[in-house]
């Protein structure tokens, strides 16, 4: 069974199905950026799908180094605009010598008309935006964020990397048409066949979209004794799509020698959905890798991000983290490292998970989590599989530590008091370790005390397995105790690291709030949804309010009581005179005995798995776009005013017999969807000019 975080099932936390369509009902929305990324130094267009993109006027990528341009906006279409369109594009042929003005003209409806789908598979995402995106020399490598800005504000955020390698993207895909039962092949791709293979050479990246039944393949030259890495980014990229099961691309690699034999396969890395391929080239020759769905699936929102080559990478680091303030020797092991050794200093770094790189600019590893905490710090010592071999431990501590083999357990013994309250948890799955980790307590006899398999974190929201195990309970007596940790599925290596602390309860808390845009017009509220995730049995108040909030916008607090785990948080926007896009932030404070608590609240988006499962999917920045009372984005094009002339030339040619034909609401739909064709640049003056006066003469 999955198990996924499921907000929109439990307790309080429900709220989030109730409060989010009625506050987000309006927002802007993308499902997809293709491609994902680029290279230092370049400039490209990027495609970005979504919905209720109307009055786009802005692209925003999170950093440093990175432009992005409007270039422009197709808005899914109905079959009343392509007739015009069409009629439009015959008036437009009947010119014998067009001007160069008006073969573009002809250029952008052809197109515009070859691109529309009257059914598309997914509505959500059949709005497109074409984006001219600069990635400045020097712009920091690794992963942004990129939302599209309307006049109601931005939009949820898509993952977007800058890249250190030379990129290789396919040819976007056309909107792809609901399939229909008995039909399915009129709507699957037709990939010409030059398109089907693409030759590279190493290193690079190469970005595509998997359609429904398609197979991409990638030829390349290998050396003999080289460590090839193949390492997919899909799922990292959409995590979740809400109409798919199991809720993501599930993309598989093969790779192939030259005689078409397949060398090595990967479906996934560890517990990861997204696959990645290690493989030492055992003689010189050409190779070939291939990527498509497990089951044949595809769409535009089937995107992927492979880096290919003979590149840096980090299978396992140890320990998985460090106590604030002090040095770790790291041991490092993975492909193409230049080192096996790592002093990392964590002096004034804040406690918490993060990301942990190596390498130059132009050789970078992959990332992996690395964790900082305040408790004392200790290494499990071999052996200790067993209670006659148990390593004594005093608690508070953090247990660094690793199931080195198959079926293997480790022992920790501890004193302990009765009726004190004991913590044991373990930090491992939320580390990247493949460890599913399984802990239990028993007194000296044997006999068990407490045990624990899975504990949901509900911060987590990019698992959907939460193998790491938390225990908290009351010891029955004075005496030693042993603690057990191992690994559920019987597995073990030195990859299968794990944190352990044992400890009395730390009572703290974590905030996650929904969504992480708004946008505030004037002095308009708008509001967000902050889940509090408590730890250790923290039960007292948290006051919610904005940090340093730029001027003019203002939030109430809220507090939380003992029995509240989530409430919103209503912001008021302030006197803006001018457009601005901003990053806000929101915090809580509270306490725990006497010691203060404050804790920054996470920006995430609420994100349904595979028609059920809710997940709060954390972002890099809280957007919010203020903007005076009557800010509109002005049209690309002003449509044109009749004159008397061509009134009466307008009129002559709807004729007479067009009167009577049309009922007013027809006559305002059409003037509105005429009036949208012109400002999009798809309509010459006299056309429009035309069929609003046939409106006029037709009411």
């Amino acid at each position: 069974m999955n198990k996924s975080l499921s907000f929109a099932l439990l307790g309080g936390a429900a709220l989030l199905m109730v409060i989010a369509p009625t506050s987000w009902a309006q927002r802007p929305y993308i499902g997809f950026s293709y491609p994902a990324g680029g290279k230092q130094g370049t400039t490209f267009q990027v495609r970005l799908g979504g919905q209720g993109l109307d009055n786009i006027h802005e692209i925003h990528v999170s950093g440093a180094g990175v432009t992005a341009k409007i270039k422009d906006y197709y808005w899914r279409m109905s079959p009343q605009d392509t007739q015009l369109l069409r009629q439009q594009l015959t008036e437009l042929r009947k010119d014998k010598k067009p001007s160069p003005a008006v073969k573009t003209l002809i250029e952008r409806i052809e197109y515009r008309l070859a691109n529309y789908v009257q059914q598309p598979h997914c509505n959500s995402i059949s709005s497109l935006v074409y984006v001219e995106i600069t990635i400045a020399p020097d712009a920091p490598p690794g992963e942004r964020e990129i939302r599209a800005v309307t006049t109601r504000g931005p939009s949820n955020p898509m993952a977007f990397y800058v890249g250190l390698l030379p990129e290789h993207t396919r040819k976007p895909m056309k909107t792809t048409p609901r399939q229909i039962l008995g039909k399915e092949s009129l709507a699957l791709r037709e990939r010409p066949t030059e398109e089907a293979e693409q030759r590279i050479t190493l290193p690079c990246t190469v970005n595509g979209q998997i359609a429904s039944r398609e197979v991409n393949t990638y030829r390349f030259t290998a050396r003999k004794g080289q460590q090839i890495v193949i390492s997919t980014l899909a799922r990292q990229l959409i995590p979740y799509i809400a109409d798919g099961v199991p809720g993501w691309f599930q993309p598989v690699l093969a790779l192939y020698d030259s005689a078409g034999k397949e060398v090595a396969y990967s479906d996934d890395y560890r517990f990861k959905p997204d696959p990645t391929i290690l493989y030492i080239i055992p003689k010189d020759g050409e190779y070939v890798f291939a990527i498509y769905d497990a089951i044949y699936r595809g769409r535009e929102d089937f995107v992927y991000r492979i880096t290919v080559g003979e590149l840096p990478f980090i299978s396992n680091i140890y320990p998985l983290g460090g106590r604030l303030n002090d040095s770790v020797n790291l041991a490092i092991r993975g492909l193409n490292m230049t080192v096996d050794k790592y002093v990392l200093n964590l002096t004034g770094v804040k406690p918490g998970l993060y990301p942990f790189t190596l390498g130059s600019r132009e050789r970078q590893t992959n990332r992996v989590a690395f964790m900082v905490d305040t408790l004392p710090e200790t290494f499990e010592k071999e052996p200790n599989d067993a209670p006659l071999q148990a390593q004594f431990v005093t608690s508070p501590i953090i247990i660094n530590g690793r199931i080195s083999k198959p079926g293997a357990w480790d022992v920790f013994q501890f004193r302990g008091r009765a009726n004190d309250t004991i913590v044991a948890e373990v930090y491992a799955r939320r580390l990247d370790s493949p460890l599913d980790s399984i802990l239990k307590i028993t007194d000296m006899s044997g006999r068990l005390v407490a045990f624990n398999d899975d504990c949901e974190d509900l911060a987590s929201g990019l698992n959907t397995h939460h193998a790491d195990s938390y225990i908290m309970t009351k010891l029955p007596s004075d005496g030693l105790y042993y603690l057990y940790i191992g690994d559920n599925a019987q597995h073990g290596g030195d990859e299968y690291g794990y944190r352990l602390r044992i400890s009395p309860p730390q009572p703290d808390f974590t905030l996650r709030f929904t969504p992480s845009s708004i946008g505030l017009r004037g002095k308009d509220i708008a509001s967000v949804t902050v889940f509090a995730i408590r730890h250790d049995g923290f039960d007292g108040p948290i006051t919610i309010g904005l940090k340093d909030p730029p001027s003019g916008v203002t939030a109430q607090p809220v507090t939380l009581t003992a029995k509240q785990s989530s409430a919103r948080l209503a912001l008021r926007g302030g006197s803006s005179t001018e457009k601005k896009l901003v990053n806000l932030h929101v915090e809580g404070r509270g306490k725990a005995a006497s010691r203060e608590v404050v804790r920054d609240a996470v920006p995430t988006e609420d994100r349904m798995q595979a028609f059920l499962w809710r997940h709060l999917v954390p972002a890099q920045e809280f957007a919010a776009l203020l903007t005076p009372p009557n800010f509109q984005v002005p049209p690309r094009y002003t449509a044109p005013t009749k004159s008397a002339s061509s009134t009466t030339t307008a009129s002559r040619k709807a004729g007479s017999g067009q009167q009577g034909k049309f009922t007013k609401g027809q006559v305002a739909g059409q003037l509105r969807r005429l009036q949208r064709i012109y400002e999009d640049g798809l309509f010459t003056d006299e056309f429009y000019l035309e069929k609003v006066a046939e409106c006029e003469t037709g009411q």
